[in-house]
């Protein structure tokens, strides 16, 4: 699952019609905040483990969410068709007691399903149980009040402009009404089921998406349906003023206090990125994706990111801020890909997001400073000192162990103590300059002008610096 999403099923349970609307909202780690919505806009979180796998960081992080709002948890542990699962069903139930869930079958309030979708085994189990808990949470919504609710998810389509799902939680969403949503607003011009058919009123607890927002609002927004269109509108002025202002006090000024940390932060190598996505949701992860990739050395700026195909407009914000644009499950025109060409601005395209998030880490690695680590060479015993009057000492030394290079660092060891360091300059077997000098041989080396303190019987060691690469 790449995106979060809302659809309704009829339920014929005990000769008695049920309707369930269910949030499906992705696994992976890297929707941790899609997840956090979803738990917080549902009445009952059914959280599925996969017999085979068992309990997965993303699993334990799904149930925080779900205490963390609140919400009543059912497991469903799926799977169960895999042959040699049975232990692991029995493991997973006691884990689960090792994160503060008491089951039922342990005296404890956690329904636990054991099913196969595949099989469609245990499957009108699971619904039996999430209407039990339905019916002893008595779950009820006013009708009468005035329709409001949450932007599971939005978007921008050719044909229909700006496009939000809308999960209500009061009053009966009828067309032409006029709302606020988010920092946008608008009024009802067409709204569809989870099956896209054309529908004129929706009832509370049930996915819709609508049309006539004159803009696209952020997965979470608060939709609310108000008495007009003017004050819909002076509603989303005001947000927008105030988003503004957030804006502009998120900018941190200089000042004598804050000079220091201010010049340490202008050492940060950043690595500035356009985010383009099809739905709402998506921007949304990649964007906390990203930014977490981040550390005190380098950094992912995201200077610009929304819904739809990458633009023109886009590509010459990369340009002036020397950015990477990425989209992830759009398209690019053949002109705008010729103008980014044009324009030197880089263009990746995923339709994996994990893809994404990846190759971001990968370049943000190549900004980082490489590890200098030292890589011992050899060991040489001074045998000879010969003072040349313009160049300073020569050095006729013996090498007892590993081998000399003409590109080693050398430091001068007498008593277990450094005496001096600096850089061989020159290698000589005889009189020939050579390359290196392994065990056993004898040699004639030079350290610079700077070595004046030399004795017959002091130590020199060789090495080299090597660069490693760094990861995060």
């Amino acid at each position: 699952t790449q995106h979060i999403g809302a659809y309704k099923v009829n339920v014929k349970l005990k000769n008695k019609e049920n309707v369930v609307t269910f949030l499906d909202t992705p696994g992976h780690e890297a929707f941790t905040a899609m997840r956090a919505r979803g738990a917080q806009i549902t009445d009952i979180a059914v959280i599925v483990i996969a017999a085979d796998d068992g309990i997965m960081p993303q699993t334990i992080e799904s149930i925080n969410h779900a205490k963390e709002a609140k919400v009543p948890i059912i497991i469903a542990i799926n799977k169960i068709d895999i042959k040699g699962t049975e232990k692991n069903v029995a493991r997973i139930k006691q884990e689960l007691g090792k994160h503060d869930l008491a089951l039922e079958e342990w005296g404890g309030d956690i329904m636990v399903v054991p099913l196969s979708a595949k099989n469609k085994k245990n499957i009108n189990k699971l619904l039996e149980s999430i209407l039990l808990q339905a019916e002893i949470m008595e779950l009820k919504a006013n009708e009468k009040k005035l329709p409001s609710g949450i932007v599971v998810e939005a978007t921008i389509s050719k044909s229909m402009g700006p496009t939000a799902t809308i999960l209500l939680n009061t009053g009966v969403l009828k067309k032409g009404m006029p709302f606020s949503i988010g920092i946008y607003s608008g009024k009802v011009r067409a709204m569809y089921d989870d099956w896209e058919n054309l529908i004129e009123e929706s009832y509370p607890a049930t996915p819709v998406l609508i049309t006539g927002l004159d803009g696209v609002p952020a997965a979470g927004d608060p939709f609310q349906v108000v008495l007009s269109e003017k004050y819909a509108r002076q509603i989303s002025q005001k947000r927008k003023e105030l988003k503004k202002e957030d804006i502009v006090k998120s900018i941190q000024k200089v000042t004598l206090d804050n000079l220091s940390e201010q010049i340490k932060k202008g050492k940060i190598k950043e690595l500035k990125l356009i985010l383009k996505a099809d739905v709402e949701g998506s921007v949304e992860v990649l964007k906390n994706s990203l930014v977490k990739i981040s550390n005190d050395e380098v950094q992912v700026k995201i200077i610009h990111s929304s819904t739809g195909d990458i633009t023109e407009s886009d590509v010459l914000l990369a340009t002036a801020s020397n950015a990477i644009i990425i989209g992830f499950h759009i398209k690019l025109s053949k002109k705008t890909d010729e103008f980014a060409k044009k324009e030197g601005v880089a263009i990746r395209l995923y339709r994996i997001i994990y893809d994404a998030i990846d190759e971001v880490k990968k370049a943000l690695e190549g900004l980082l400073e490489p590890l200098i680590k030292e890589e011992g060479r050899g060991i040489a015993e001074i045998k000879q000192v010969f003072k040349i009057s313009k160049k300073g000492n020569v050095l006729g030394c013996i090498v007892n162990e590993g081998k000399i290079l003409n590109t080693d660092n050398a430091r001068l060891i007498r008593d277990e103590n450094i005496i001096f360091e600096g850089k061989i300059t020159s290698l000589k077997r005889f009189k020939d300059e050579v390359k290196e000098v392994g065990t056993g041989m004898e040699c004639g080396l030079f350290l610079g002008d700077d070595l004046k303190d030399v004795k017959v019987g002091d130590i020199i060691e060789s090495y080299a610096l090597v660069k490693l690469k760094r990861t995060l």
